[in-house]
């Protein structure tokens, strides 16, 4: 006798919630905990890493992401203008930024504006400029598509109506577009936010001070100072969980709330 649609889907079911309870018990019986407890979760050392990786760790990595999200979002917001006017050069100019921005890791934006740039031209730039700088320059390249693509989210009946008043068409853009656009985007814009707060523990290649470290440095400099084997890493990455999870969760809001708009 052929099985239905609901029987098959249950047997799918079973056989799957099956296949996982053997791999969970064959990854069980395959660890040697030991190890694990001595090299994983050995929070009996990190006690040195406190309060440090607190008062310093966490609040330069937020200062870090915050002070490179105020540039991309402001320069995003110009490439994205460039990017939809009308003057051909403009265009071209934004196009070319983005591009490269795009292309090129971080890393190496860091390393030239960390080393290349103090020496041909005989600067010293504090940390956070060059965090400032450096990540901002490549967050505003992709920040930039994403006001792009609300920019052009927003119907063009609302210029078309404010421009019908006598409203200037930068005064439109201002006061009209550009506001409707950033409620489009708050939910890619939250997501950078998350980025950059990963992407801020590249400042390592600088060589910092203590009072510089971010959380990152906090986990590799605990691997070889404190003999808890990766205990350090794991403790630094849920600081940065502490900030990415709430971002994520605020994403998924603004998501939600502008998928009940659109209805």
């Amino acid at each position: 006798m052929a099985m239905t649609a609901r029987q098959r889907a249950k047997v799918s079911l079973y056989v799957q919630a099956g296949i996982f309870v053997v791999a969970v018990v064959a990854v069980i019986l395959a660890v040697d905990w030991k190890t694990i407890g001595t090299s994983v979760f050995n929070f009996a050392k990190i006690g040195p890493m406190f309060p440090d990786i607190f008062l310093v760790g966490l609040k330069n990595t937020l200062i870090y992401t915050a002070l490179a999200f105020v540039v991309g979002l402001s320069g995003g917001l110009l490439l994205a203008l460039m990017k939809l006017s009308s003057f051909p050069l403009y265009r071209w100019l934004a196009t070319g930024y983005i591009e490269f921005f795009r292309g090129v890791p971080a890393l190496l934006v860091f390393i030239a504006f960390g080393y290349g740039v103090p020496l041909a031209f005989g600067v010293q730039w504090d940390v956070n400029i060059v965090v400032m700088v450096s990540l901002g320059m490549v967050a505003s390249a992709y920040i930039a598509e994403t006001l792009r693509a609300g920019l052009q989210a927003v119907p063009k009946g609302q210029m078309e109506a404010a421009r019908s008043l006598g409203m200037p068409h930068w005064r439109a853009m201002i006061s009209i577009v550009i506001p409707q656009a950033f409620k489009i985007v708050l939910p890619p814009l939250t997501n950078e936010i998350i980025l950059l707060t990963k992407d801020s523990s590249l400042i390592y290649v600088l060589g910092l001070t203590a009072s510089q470290y971010e959380l990152t440095k906090f986990g590799r400099d605990g691997i070889s100072s404190l003999g808890a084997g990766l205990t350090p890493l794991l403790v630094a990455g849920a600081f940065y969980l502490v900030i990415t999870i709430p971002l994520s969760l605020l994403a998924r809001k603004f998501e939600s709330r502008s998928a009940r708009t659109k209805r």
